[in-house]
């Protein structure tokens, strides 16, 4: 089973015999074996004997099959030289996405549209890709509990390889943002099932790498974006380590964490070095949910209880650094405005009768104007590093790293409370950050040896998010901080 690859699906169709060779009216291949002794997953092509029609199955290999998942009919090619032709390979790639994308619970009317195949490259590693995850969602939802468990175990495994990962950045690019977004809520929520089914069970198998993330590098442009199920991001801080109550949770573990980081980088030749120059062009964190409003309704605690970003933190690292000079970076956010008022007041009174007195008292207060989010830079070797920082604008403390009293949990006029309808929110209406480069950003740079004009420099971004929970407008005491990071290396070309 640890040797196992997935089929070359692609291959196995492009291969297919005429029909007049085959000897039944079916033909099939393993996609996940297991043991001789125990069944095993198959793909399955058959004729419709009552048709010209041909289709594909997922079958449970069992002494009796048992279908998971069929594909929509279709006609076989009996002009050109392969048994199935482009315009059929293009119809089987939009039923596997578009079957992938019916678990979406959110799914919008976007319609996939996709190039002719041949202008493609990579298109078998694309249509393989989209087949393999089909199979993953397929196995998680349709298959008998005593062949899913070891078969997701071996999918997870292929899922999380790096042709795999490479090639689900390709599927990403082809269907275009709309639909990528759609396609990791469908897969983020099968994740989401798998790891709730793994923790009733107290089983420790680990789940595919829960990350999706994948960096663009495009002219004057650096972008990475990223996915993660909230349920899979490490737990930093809780304030019990048990789940909270039922509904509070179900809120909870149904999201997931939706990033994009775009920084703006330009070249400025001088007469000894170059400049490399970047900025945060847009840095976007949403905590989005990967069930329909209504079942968050009926068996949650609202659409509203959920994690909110608590710090951002990028760190940029020439990977080569033979030829940097100095890194150098702009101011961080100014420090809180600290509003001083003195108020006298003159309080009169007398003493017993044996003596005339006037006390006077004086006081004096003061107030503190502090922006919710503060940033910083700083520099670690030839690292420019960005933070943000979510401060609870009621004691000025980091939110990450802190928790609210009792009193402030069940104070209603805290800030945390009906937070993404106050007019003072530190988020989007829909509870996300954007940090923007005329608010939240200024340039970091660095000096780079002359020597290396004409070579290609790779940087680094790694990167660190940070979620948290407070309630919102459910009475629990509960709160927890959660972290996930993500690392991409994109080219920069100094020319």
């Amino acid at each position: 089973m640890a040797s196992f690859s997935f089929p070359d699906v692609w291959a196995w169709i492009q291969n297919l015999p005429p029909i007049t060779e085959w000897r039944k009216d079916s033909m099939s291949v393993c996609i996940c074996c297991l043991s001789s002794s125990q069944p095993s997953l198959k793909l399955s092509i058959s004729k419709n004997p009552q048709s010209s029609f041909f289709s594909l199955s997922i079958l449970a290999d069992f002494s009796l099959p048992i279908s998971l998942w069929n594909s929509k009919p279709f006609k076989l090619n009996s002009v050109c030289a392969k048994l199935i032709d482009e315009e059929t390979i293009s119809y089987l790639f939009t039923n596997f996405v578009k079957d992938v994308l019916n678990y979406c619970p959110n799914r919008s009317t976007s319609t996939l549209k996709i190039p002719k195949i041949d202008s493609l490259n990579n298109f078998k590693d694309i249509f393989n890709i989209s087949f393999l995850t089909l199979t993953f969602l397929i196995c998680i939802y349709e298959a008998p509990a005593d062949l899913r468990s070891q078969c997701l175990n071996t999918l997870k495994n292929q899922l999380a390889c790096p042709r795999s990962r490479e090639s689900t950045k390709l599927l990403a690019r082809l269907v275009g943002s709309n639909l990528e977004e759609q396609w990791m809520r469908s897969v983020n929520l099968a994740i989401t099932n798998w790891i709730m089914e793994l923790q009733a069970n107290n089983n420790t198998l680990k789940t595919p790498s829960s990350l999706f993330s994948y960096a663009i590098s495009t002219v004057g442009l650096w972008k990475v974006q990223l996915y993660c199920p909230v349920i899979a991001m490490d737990v930093e801080k809780s304030t019990n380590p048990s789940p909270p109550d039922e509904r509070l949770w179900f809120s909870l573990k149904h999201r997931q964490l939706e990033g994009v980081i775009q920084l703006n980088y330009r070249l400025m030749v001088r007469e000894k070095w170059v400049d490399v120059i970047v900025n945060v062009d847009n840095i976007r964190c949403d905590v989005m949910r990967i069930v329909t409003e209504t079942l968050m309704t009926e068996r949650g605690a609202g659409t509203s209880e959920k994690h909110f970003p608590s710090r951002v933190s990028l760190q940029l690292t020439p990977t080569l650094q033979t030829n940097v000079l100095s890194v150098s970076v702009g101011k961080s956010s100014e420090n809180p405005i600290r509003e001083i008022g003195s108020e006298k007041t003159l309080e009169g009174s007398f003493d017993p009768p044996n003596s005339l007195g006037l006390k006077v008292s004086v006081g004096e207060t003061m107030t503190m104007s502090l922006k919710p989010w503060k940033f910083e830079q700083s520099v670690y070797g030839n690292s420019a590093i960005l933070n943000w920082f979510l401060h609870d604008t009621g004691d000025g403390r980091e939110v990450f790293s802190s928790q609210p009293s009792k009193m402030a949990f069940i104070q209603p006029k805290a800030w945390f409370k009906n937070r993404y309808s106050s007019a003072y929110r530190p988020f989007t209406r829909q509870g996300g950050v954007i940090f923007a480069h005329d608010e939240y950003g200024d340039n970091v740079w660095w000096k780079v040896d002359k020597g290396a004009m004409g070579r290609t420099m790779e940087w680094e971004i790694k990167g660190w998010i940070w979620l948290t929970y407070w309630p919102n407008k459910h009475r629990t005491f509960y709160s927890e901080t959660r972290r996930l990071e993500f690392r991409e290396t994109l080219p920069l070309t100094l020319a």
